[in-house]
């Protein structure tokens, strides 16, 4: 019989990963599983509380950081982010996606924050990175992976950004990852406070997430993990990149966390926006907020467009909405992400069905390693 331990323990023996930590909830029970060691050299075992580098399952956080401003009455969906983010106030946009980025024409609107929160602003990565306007995401702003050492600070950050072409029109399409570090940006500017301090006061302090944030505290780095690239390669050790605040906290993929901690943020959405506590409960998000993030907000054209990434599914605000049962683990609604780390979390809004993979081996590429497809089939099935 197979069970999420020995499910992990085969990807571990086979030399797949060092180490793994899974959670899966459903039916009133949760399995946790914690294999394998903290590093390839095997000098700790990995355990419940390990402290792993979650990449781009941080977005679903940041989005409802930036819902949480809504709710506050601070922001609306439709409001320009010129506001708050001027140097976005008059983008311009390649003629075509393919075109010199030089070659430009005006937008043809402003970009607002429902474009940010559902990654059609116009900003991020297309099936093709070859394209110039992509190339300048990764040149001027490193984006694309792991890397808290290498980007500039927000205010210089967000002046690269607007001398960056947009790819498409504000709304037109779907493109991966630069929105979610405008919401991040956005969250510092509406609120005058650092993203991480804010995330913490509304979030992460509510809800009990103390393992959680932008970088590892020193009495916490026993329990981080390392970091490989795809090829078993250390990319980065526990003292390293994050064992110290950046300068930028990327709210595309620059958070630290642990698989309860994760846990605790999906049974905030499982909850409509409320936090169980002895006073009878805390609203964090409104459930509308919740709703909205766990909607497709996409069209088919646009879906079809970012299938490199999607796969087929839709898009809600910071994270993947599950549309077309492609494999067995496509259930309507089903709502996460997967993170470049090797991370993945999701939640089935519909049955409180929650799970999380947390691993420390890079991906390759886009597409999902076996080790993921298998821990989504077991999810769904277990």
């Amino acid at each position: 019989m197979t069970t999420l331990h020995t499910l992990l323990r085969s990807h571990v023996d086979d030399g797949t990963v060092p180490g793994a930590v899974a959670l899966v909830a459903k039916d009133g029970r949760v399995e946790v599983a914690a294999v394998g060691d903290v590093d390839t050299e095997g000098t700790a075992p990995m355990a419940r509380d390990s402290i792993f580098r979650i990449a781009s399952i941080s977005k679903p956080v940041v989005a409802a950081a930036v819902l949480m401003l809504v709710d506050d009455g601070l922001i609306a969906l439709g409001d320009p982010v010129r506001r708050w983010l001027p140097e976005l106030a008059q983008p311009m946009v390649v003629r075509t996606p393919g075109a010199p980025v030089d070659d430009v024409v005006p937008a043809a609107r402003p970009i607002t924050v429902a474009d940010l929160l559902s990654s059609r602003a116009g900003y991020g990565f297309a099936a093709d990175f070859s394209l110039p306007a992509v190339g300048l995401l990764f040149s001027e702003l490193k984006q694309g992976g792991p890397h808290p050492d290498a980007v500039a600070p927000p205010d210089a950050w967000t002046a690269a950004l607007g001398r960056i072409p947009l790819l498409r029109q504000p709304g037109e399409a779907w493109l991966y990852n630069t929105c979610s570090d405008i919401q991040g940006v956005l969250v510092a500017r509406v609120t005058e406070r650092p993203l991480g301090e804010f995330l913490a006061e509304r979030l992460f302090e509510p809800l009990g997430m103390t393992d959680t944030g932008f970088s590892v505290p020193p009495a916490a780095l026993d329990r981080f993990t390392s970091f490989y690239r795809d090829d078993l390669t250390l990319a980065d050790a526990p003292d390293g990149k994050w064992s110290t605040p950046p300068a930028f906290e990327s709210g595309a993929g620059g958070l630290v966390s642990t698989a309860d901690d994760w846990y605790a943020f999906a049974r905030l959405l499982v909850d409509g926006g409320s936090v169980a506590g002895s006073g009878g409960g805390r609203r964090l998000l409104s459930a509308e907020s919740v709703r909205l993030m766990t909607t497709d907000h996409l069209t088919p054209v646009q879906r079809a467009e970012g299938a490199l990434f999607l796969e087929g599914q839709g898009w809600g605000y910071g994270g993947s909405v599950d549309v077309a049962a492609v494999d067995p683990w496509n259930v309507p609604g089903r709502y996460g992400w997967v993170g470049g780390t090797g991370t993945t979390a999701h939640v089935v809004p519909s049955t409180g069905a929650v799970s999380v993979l947390l691993t420390q081996r890079a991906m390759a590429d886009p597409t999902p390693p076996a080790l993921m497809r298998e821990f989504w089939r077991y999810a769904a099935t277990a």
